[in-house]
């Protein structure tokens, strides 16, 4: 086992959780390192990138950022807003907005989509802002899961396994992940009308959005059906999702600048998530270097003398043990470690390795939720509470909604998955 990488990848992830140093910085540096010693090599790093799920990953910011700046989000959230009966309801049809826009558009910008039309309702109400803005970020974290393009860690899943799009509605013959994360939702949600159901005031009148262009929109539901056709004309060529996701941003950034001239581009280009896309790059290299150095190796029997070698036990373990870590640090360079150690813990167990994928994606994606710190999502909606809300959003108030929400969504899905992913070929 090489232990330089060891002390190397441990002393990342401290700084990681530590949060005072830029992540990215982070992890490029520990990338030079490996480099610059000549423990991988430029090849090696190179081969470890999934180059498939950054290009999948940069063409969704693309069009995440169209699709905002379409004003069409902040139209279906004002007008189911003004059509509910009390708060409690305009509250819960919101979260259920964000949900939906979640599956198909990365989770940090669904809640910067949704999260002014929550402020300006419950200003209007002259209520608390804070319940409503952790329901969007939990929403948006839970339903981010159900579809390949909804989040990095469901794109990271598919990258490793191969899964199409079509895979996560329905796989080898099973409901796939979308339904275990729906089977999550209905129980969730019910946590959240308990919280909600409080707020019985009447929604006053909500000044409509004006839809600024529908080219987006349409743009968005193109790639979907393109990706949908894709996986079943084209099952082996995963690249395509990549390639895919990647042209359709490109035509984008082509309508803009037709639309608005060159001088837009920079607008468009400047203000996406390039940081994460680096992040993801170098956690890729980071975390690839491991299996070289016999950790992973390591790691995977550890795991298999705890559990015995017990299918359910191990299975049960993947799931609750992510949702406890991913509370805490990024549920991304977590998922790109155990999709390694989950490979090899398959081997004899005499159950197909991808109840354990499925398990660790579910706890890993959904259990950011109990903290505020847990996910991006998280920590952009307590942010926004603070610019937008002058509210202080805590610890303890995070947690108050986000561990209930996220036991009751990470247990049905758990009951969900086991039974009807153990006996997936």
């Amino acid at each position: 086992m090489n232990y330089f990488i060891l002390i190397l990848f441990i002393l990342t992830y401290i700084f990681l959780i530590i949060g005072r140093v830029n992540k990215l910085w982070v992890v490029l540096t520990s990338t030079v390192l490996l480099l610059i010693t000549g423990t991988i090599g430029f090849s090696q790093a190179f081969h470890f990138v999934n180059w498939n799920v950054l290009a999948l990953f940069v063409g969704m910011l693309i069009l995440a950022d169209l699709f905002i700046e379409s004003k069409v989000p902040a139209f279906l959230a004002s007008s189911l807003a003004s059509r509910a009966k009390n708060v409690a309801f305009a509250f819960l049809f919101i979260c259920i907005l964000t949900s939906i826009l979640s599956a198909f558009v990365e989770n940090v910008a669904t809640v910067l989509i949704i999260a002014p039309i929550a402020i300006c309702l419950a200003q209007q109400m002259k209520i608390k802002a804070a319940p409503l803005l952790i329901g969007i970020a939990i929403c948006s974290n839970l339903q981010g899961t159900a579809t390949l393009i909804g989040d990095p860690p469901s794109m990271l899943l598919a990258g490793w396994t191969k899964m199409s799009f079509n895979d996560f509605f329905w796989f080898h013959g099973a409901p796939g992940i979308f339904f275990a994360v729906q089977a999550g939702a209905i129980v969730s949600f019910f946590i959240l009308y308990l919280i909600f159901k409080k707020y019985k005031g009447k929604v006053g009148k909500i000044e409509p959005v004006k839809v600024k262009t529908w080219i987006p929109t349409v743009l968005l539901i193109l790639l979907i059906v393109s990706l949908a056709l894709s996986s079943a004309l084209a099952k082996e060529k995963t690249y395509l999702i990549g390639v895919l996701t990647l042209a359709f941003g490109f035509i984008g950034i082509i309508w803009n600048i037709a639309r608005r001239g060159l001088k837009s581009l920079p607008g468009l280009i400047k203000p996406l998530d390039w940081n994460t896309s680096l992040f993801l790059l170098f956690i890729f290299i980071l975390v690839g270097s491991l299996e070289p150095g016999g950790i992973i190796a390591k790691l995977t029997e550890f795991l298999k003398s705890s559990t015995g070698n017990n299918a359910f036990l191990t299975y049960s373990l993947i799931v609750w043990f992510s949702v406890i870590c991913s509370a805490f640090i990024d549920n991304v360079p977590y998922l790109i470690m155990m999709l390694h150690v989950v490979a090899g813990l398959s081997v004899g167990l005499g159950v197909s390795p991808y109840l354990l994928y499925f398990g660790l994606l579910i706890g890993a994606s959904v259990g950011g939720n109990i903290t505020p710190i847990g996910a991006s999502a998280n920590i952009v909606a307590v942010g926004l509470a603070k610019s937008r809300a002058s509210e202080k959003i805590g610890f303890g108030q995070f947690v108050k909604i986000g561990l209930p929400f996220t036991i009751a969504a990470v247990f049905a899905a758990w009951l969900f998955g086991w039974f009807f992913w153990k006996g997936i070929s």
